[in-house]
């Protein structure tokens, strides 16, 4: 007999049954309303569930929506976004963070159009073979986009997945365990619907704090719900570091900033910047380090007033900005290019970049 393991009781496969009908009944009452998500008996657009899953990767619902909405209207198919440059995407998705995902999903995009002749392939396998997909986002796309019996975990099924089970071991060591629960509580129809259902359940009823167990379909079969916002344990995250650095902002004269283009590979990459030293550790870099990273050398550097200040996933960020003017035009690096502040929004420029430009321009 097929059972779901768990440290103190064994559920039986009629027992799975009876929960996924539970819980799908409920889901069928309270599904959330979402752009990319079908109607009630309507077949999901496989464009819009992996647009989707790729935006709320590390992103909220609430942040990801407008920028789910602005991309449909201007790339209305999986065809219209490979068309794009990939300067148009980057643009499109700043302010979202995580940047590789949107260079993911373009070149995502193209491997799709060139080698599925536009068409989502409907299985995990081929799925995990694109850019930018893993395990979770293969699975989601298959369950959803396909009515595929796919194991789809995130961080909420985790959740509904570890008090359900009273699974007490701390994440992530634990997620081996949570994974076995969720594929053999997933049903073989309507798995698209229930998977949906396990990411609202805990989006919307098994929260981090004060979930509400009177209201959870599931609450007479939870064994943790009596100690439900102690579970599941979580180590302690390491304190982020801060990092330093100085950035240059270098006009000419007809009031253009230098611009550079990052590396395509690393944080931020193919985005613009306002150049910069490197971050590092520790105090910030002495001018004569700075100078020597400067994109123009230049004889009279003054400090702008006051700190740009940002936080990335596992770092804090300090820049002090620093100004000078060139007096003539002058030949620049290749990877630099000149903008004048009233064309910023026409360029992919991150948030902590933004921030720059405001500090800058503010002061000077």
């Amino acid at each position: 007999m097929l059972t779901l393991f768990s440290g103190r009781l064994a559920v039986s496969m009629k027992d799975n049954i009876t929960a996924a009908i539970e819980l799908l009944n409920w889901y069928d009452t309270n599904r959330r309303r979402m752009p990319w998500r079908a109607s009630a008996g309507a077949k999901p657009n496989p464009y819009y569930v992996w647009m989707s899953e790729v935006m709320l990767q590390q992103t909220t619902v609430a942040t990801a929506e407008p920028y789910f909405k602005r991309f449909i209207a201007r790339w209305p198919t999986v065809a219209d976004i490979a068309r794009a440059e990939l300067d148009e995407v980057l643009l499109g998705w700043a302010g979202l963070g995580y940047y590789a995902r949107a260079r993911n999903l373009h070149k995502c995009a193209r491997v799709i159009v060139d080698k599925y002749g536009g068409h989502f392939p409907d299985n995990e396998a081929e799925l995990l073979k694109l850019p930018g997909i893993g395990r979770y986002t293969a699975a989601a796309i298959s369950a959803i986009a396909f009515g595929k019996p796919a194991a789809v975990m995130d961080v909420n099924v985790e959740r509904v997945m570890a008090r359900l089970n009273r699974v007490s071991d701390p994440l992530p060591a634990c997620k081996p365990v949570l994974y076995k629960h969720v594929v053999d509580m997933t049903p073989t129809l309507r798995s698209g619907d229930y998977a949906q259902a396990v990411m609202d359940l805990g989006a919307t009823l098994c929260t981090v704090r004060k979930p509400k167990c009177d209201l959870c379909p599931w609450t007479e079969r939870c064994q943790g719900k009596n100690m439900a916002e102690l579970i599941p344990l979580k180590r302690s995250k390491p304190k982020r570091q801060t990092r330093r650095g100085i950035a240059f902002w270098i006009t000419n004269p007809a009031g253009a900033v230098l611009l550079r283009r990052r590396p395509e590979k690393g944080l931020l990459g193919g985005m613009m910047e306002v150049p910069s030293t490197n971050w590092v550790e520790g105090a910030v870099p002495d001018r004569r380090t700075a100078e020597m990273a400067a994109p123009l050398q230049m004889a009279n550097w003054h400090e702008i007033s006051g700190t740009v200040r940002h936080t990335f996933s596992h770092f804090h960020l300090e820049l002090n900005v620093v100004t000078a003017s060139v007096e003539e035009m002058r030949v620049v690096p290749q990877d630099c290019r000149w903008c004048h502040p009233g064309e910023f929004e026409e360029h992919a420029l991150p948030t902590v970049m933004r921030k720059v430009a405001r500090l800058a321009l503010t002061n000077l």
